[in-house]
Formats: C-alpha cells, sequence, structure tokens
C-alpha cells in the first residue's frame, strides 16, 4: 500500500549553501562506500540493532545491489534514499531515507546519517534542523518518526510542534 497521495511528486534533489540532497543511484556506489565504511562504528550505534547495518564485512559489490535497490524503490515510490552530497558532488557526506511508516500516528520514518568525519563541524545537528523544515514544506506528512523518534511537523492539529 502506498504512503503517499497518488498526485504527490517526491522531491528530486534539493541544495542548502552547505549540502545538495538527491536521490541516490549506482552511480554514488564507491562515494558511499567510503563513506560507510569510513563511519562503519558511528553507523552501527544508530542502525545496528534496528537494521543489522552496516556489517563489518559489507563489500563494494554489495554496496551496489543496495544502492541499485534504493535507486529502483525511489522509481516505484515506495521508499526514497537521498544521497546528501557535498556542493562540489565531490564527497557523500551522508543519507536520509523516506521510508513507510511503522510508527502509529506517523506518515513516514525518516532516517539519517552523517559520516564520522563531519560530526566535529555539526552537521549531523544542521541535516536533523533541515530535515524537520524541509518535511514540513515539501512533504505530505503531519508528523513522522525520525530515527525512531516521533517529530510533530507544522500543520498537525495533534500536539505542538517540536
Amino acid at each position: 500500500m502506498p504512503f503517499l497521495p497518488p498526485g504527490f511528486v517526491p522531491p528530486a534533489r534539493v541544495e542548502t549553501a552547505r549540502f545538495r540532497m538527491r536521490s541516490i543511484t549506482i552511480h554514488d556506489a564507491f562515494k558511499d562506500y567510503d563513506a560507510v565504511m569510513s563511519s562503519r562504528e558511528h553507523l552501527w550505534r544508530r542502525f545496528g540493532e534496528v537494521w543489522g547495518w552496516p556489517a563489518p564485512d559489507l563489500t563494494l559489490e554489495q554496496n551496489i545491489v543496495d544502492l541499485g535497490w534504493h535507486q529502483k524503490e525511489f522509481q516505484l515510490r515506495s521508499s526514497f534514499d537521498y544521497a546528501v552530497m557535498s556542493l562540489d558532488e565531490s564527497r557523500l557526506l551522508g543519507c536520509v531515507y523516506v521510508d513507510p511508516p511503522h510508527l502509529d500516528g506517523t506518515g513516514a520514518d525518516v532516517w539519517y546519517w552523517a559520516r564520522a568525519s563531519e560530526l566535529s563541524s555539526g552537521l549531523d545537528e544542521e541535516l536533523g534542523a533541515f530535515l524537520r523544515r524541509w518535511l514540513a514544506t515539501a512533504w505530505p506528512f503531519a508528523a513522522v518518526a525520525i530515527n525512531g523518534e516521533r517529530v510533530t511537523l507544522a500543520g498537525d492539529p495533534g500536539e505542538g510542534r517540536r
């Protein structure tokens, strides 16, 4: 069952002064693999219990398969994986996933991460704040779960905005 209204067109790309966020494709495999494996311990703390990812023996080949799957999901409108890229596209800085909801009362599960080398620059917090604004204005959700926590977005007549 689709989790988006039939006429809704998911944003394919958005840009801030610091990063570009766009649909991930198999062409991002090398940059993604570098970001994932150089951030593996950080990512395991965030996603390991939930997803069992990233495995210590993740291969580039498996990463290509995963990205191909994410690319197809975007085309099918069943799930949306975004690469968070440096503005010059030279580095993958993280990823954002917009998935069907699992938490009651939310429109989507949104997961995100920034690569470990960007944590000290505040990118993780900046990306989280950006996502709250973007999800409230560019998506049809009143509430979402962001990294497992329910977040009320603008327009939800229920609880106040977080």
